[in-house]
């Protein structure tokens, strides 16, 4: 995809418009890829900090070591596919719908939709 520039005018600062994945725009392998594990891990990051839990807690829950929470939250994704964390977005209680796309049928895409409501998942 061909970046759109912003000509430039004399005092100012030139920019280049976002294509609204940063991973595309920093020319990421699979950035579509990228983008859905950062949603889902930053949902998963969310969960934890509303629900006040200790990594080792939320480690007891989703049935996995605390380093690998760590690695999560801080957004070192390389080791997690997106299967797994859905997974332990399931083991946190959350709900995941897959749903076809109406009138899509040339760019199916990965959308993690945000739930601002954590306070009624349950513990």
């Amino acid at each position: 995809m061909a970046k759109k520039r912003k000509e430039v005018k004399k005092n100012q600062v030139e920019y280049v418009v976002s294509s609204g994945n940063v991973f595309e725009d920093f020319g990421y392998k699979n950035p579509k890829e990228a983008n859905a594990k950062s949603d889902l891990a930053l949902l998963i990051r969310s969960i934890i900090n509303q629900r006040e839990l200790t990594q080792e807690q939320a480690a007891k829950l989703m049935k996995i070591d605390q380093p690998k929470i760590s690695r999560i939250v801080r957004g070192l994704l390389s080791e997690f596919t997106i299967e797994r964390l859905m997974n332990y977005l399931l083991s946190l209680g959350c709900d995941l719908e897959i749903k076809p796309s109406v009138g899509k049928v040339a760019n199916p895409s990965i959308h993690v939709a945000k739930n601002r409501n954590f306070a009624r998942l349950s513990a």
